[in-house]
């Protein structure tokens, strides 16, 4: 689709564009092609700059680009070719970007795995995607999961790549001989028939087969995702849908220059988020990726004042985590120059303090599963909307329609369900079509989340729909609720759900923690809001949590605190 054939009806101009960001063209061309093709890019032009930074050990692109061929024609001799579904089942190490690569140049399909799921969940997600092949470390952590998948007949075959290959040799020396208990024994296993040795599969001499993949039709990654319903569906990305979303996350990247960008990887690739802002942006930008297997502050920080990192993709509890830590302003942070916020709502005065800081700019995107994931984002050099999620990516129409009528559009001002269109939007889910069907009205997207547009064009989410709290037949709105108690400077985190009340039906209940050395009650908390909501808004109930529930990727996390208060009333 091109941004021209892609006009709101009735508008000759999407409303935005009178306030676009003056470097970047709404109505640019938006290149798309083969994955791939982006390391083969990037390996023609800075062959020897460093791609992976992985635990002291460093990787070219030359080298990265070799071993994605020789996993490419291991995994073709393997017969594993056009259509068939890989799992990586990783944490953030240096295979996960060699086999997504190579599972792409061999005309096969991604299914990204949860390295925490449990087995129910990886059965589940397994079965439904009809996952061949999954792809593993030998870790004791990891590998006796997909043992007991192997031996129930889910999955056919394991890849397994020793995690002492991805180390330098002195830390891949001590870690067999120091971290034994860590190492799952793979050659006596169970199903030791059905496992592929990765160490073997990539020792070939041969080259690669060619593989013709079109862009615009073959699936590149099965992204599961709950959607509006909170079902897990396959979310079927397109190669062409995840390119399109990386020019034009790069596009809008006014100052990044290729071969000169570093970009710390702390969010997990196998979420849709960093596979995109961090894995194949990187890619295109032929920047350096600091990985990290899993995101600890302390050893972040220290990775950012040794290794000088360009570019910091994050959510907004990784900024607060950094500004709220002590000693956070005796590490150099000063090599940063560009934050992307997603994920979740970034609240304005952590943007600010953390730009005052880093001297970065900080700006916040939105995006979700099914747009691969980026829709929306902040202009880089523009005066920040407090609480806006900023205008369209080129190309891409944002509509906001009627809660009782999708079909219509609503006015200028209120409240609509955010629905997309553009280049980056899914091809639908897999096996689903009529869950496909209830997430589009015509060929918009719909997300299931209620925002506002100004008279710029810069969006803002209000809520999700189905994140609504009905108290006495009035509409509460969570989101609300949270920012107006994050106002409160005793504050760090804050949730709030919606629980059972006898009057009102439903009324709000708050889960708050406090920034460390700060008090407040309930009291407090209460008196502070009674400027700030209306009486149907205050929560019934408050309750202090040392600690949060959140996600793999950090977001706060309401299903666990939901499953809590219906375990009460059970």
């Amino acid at each position: 689709m091109t941004p021209e054939a892609a006009q709101p009806s009735g508008s000759l101009n999407p409303p935005w564009i009178a306030s676009y960001p003056p470097e970047i063209d709404w109505f640019m061309p938006i290149p798309t092609g083969p994955v791939p093709e982006l390391l083969e890019r990037a390996v023609r032009r800075f062959p020897h700059n460093p791609a992976i930074s992985f635990l002291g050990r460093t990787t070219s692109y030359a080298e990265l680009a070799a071993e994605v061929d020789r996993v490419t024609a291991g995994l073709q001799k393997s017969g594993i070719g056009r259509g068939t579904k890989v799992g990586l089942f990783l944490p953030n190490t240096p295979t996960f970007i060699v086999y997504y690569y190579a599972i792409l140049k061999a005309g096969g399909t991604v299914v990204n795995f949860n390295p925490l799921y449990t087995l129910e969940e990886l059965t589940f997600q397994a079965q439904d995607s009809e996952t061949e092949v999954m792809v593993t470390h030998d870790l004791a952590a990891l590998f006796p999961k997909l043992e007991e998948l192997m031996l129930r007949g889910v999955v056919a075959r394991t890849i397994v790549v020793p995690f002492r290959s991805v180390l330098s040799p002195l830390k891949g020396l001590l870690f067999s001989i120091f971290k034994r208990s860590d190492i799952a024994n793979v050659a006596g296993s169970r199903a030791a028939d059905k496992v592929i040795d990765g160490a073997k599969l990539s020792a070939t001499s041969e080259p690669p087969t060619p593989v013709a993949i079109n862009a615009d039709e073959d699936v590149a990654v099965l992204q599961y995702t709950g959607g509006t319903t909170g079902t897990p569906k396959g979310a079927m990305l397109t190669h062409a849908n995840l390119t399109a979303n990386t020019a034009q996350i790069m596009a809008w990247g006014v100052n990044l220059k290729p071969g000169e960008e570093s970009i710390l990887g702390a969010l997990p690739l196998f979420h849709v988020f960093a596979m995109t802002v961090v894995m194949n942006m990187a890619v295109e930008l032929a920047a350096k990726i600091i990985l990290i297997p899993r995101f600890k502050l302390i050893e972040a920080l220290k990775l950012i004042d040794r290794e000088k990192p360009t570019v910091l993709p994050a959510v907004p509890t990784i900024l607060t985590a950094m500004l709220h830590y002590p000693k956070f302003k005796s590490y150099d942070v000063s090599s940063l120059r560009f934050c992307l916020s997603g994920g979740a709502p970034l609240p304005i005065e952590v943007k600010l303090q953390f730009e005052d800081v880093s001297g970065s700019k900080v700006v916040e995107g939105y995006g979700l599963s099914e747009a691969s994931p980026v829709l929306t984002c902040n202009p880089v050099h523009m005066e920040p909307v407090a609480g806006s999620i900023g205008p369209p990516l080129p190309g891409t129409i944002i509509s906001l329609r009627d809660l009782d009528d999708p079909t219509k559009e609503v006015p200028q001002g209120e409240r609509g369900e955010l629905c997309a269109k553009g280049p980056q939007v899914m091809k639908g889910y897999w096996k689903k079509p009529e869950e496909t069907a209830k997430q589009f009205v015509g060929d918009f997207l719909r997300t299931g989340d209620v925002a506002i547009m100004d008279q710029n064009g810069y969006f803002s989410i209000v809520d999700r729909i189905k994140d609504l709290i009905i108290c006495s037949g009035y509409n509460v709105y969570p989101r609300r609720i949270e920012d107006a108690i994050y106002q409160h400077p005793a504050v760090e985190e804050v949730t709030v759900i919606g629980i059972p009340d006898d009057y009102r039906g439903e009324a709000p209940k708050a889960f708050i923690k406090l920034k460390a050395g700060m008090t407040a009650t309930a009291a407090d908390i209460l008196k502070h809001l009674e400027t700030k909501i209306s009486k149907i808004e205050l929560p019934a109930q408050i309750e202090f949590r040392d600690a949060l529930p959140k996600t793999m990727i950090g977001k706060l996390s309401k299903k666990e605190l939901v499953a809590e208060e219906r375990k009460k009333r059970d």
